[in-house]
């Protein structure tokens, strides 16, 4: 899991997020864990968001460029 973020494609960030979030609701963690476990997960979800973001883009212009065709 420590895996760097940014090397990560969308469905392994997604994958990853998933974990952290079940590991946060199981509660049997330290404050520490928790807390670095709620970081990663931070950052795993804007890693996502940057996926989408950009997926949106692309898709945004290739609409664009096929309706000035």
């Amino acid at each position: 899991m420590s895996k760097e973020i940014s090397s990560l494609s969308y469905e392994q960030a997604r994958d990853e997020l998933q974990l952290v979030v079940q590991q946060l609701e199981q509660q049997n963690v330290s404050l520490e864990a928790s807390m670095e476990l709620w970081e990663r997960g931070e950052a795993l979800a804007k890693h996502c968001e940057q996926w989408l973001s950009g997926a949106r883009k692309k898709l945004d212009k290739a609409a664009k460029d096929r309706q000035a065709k």
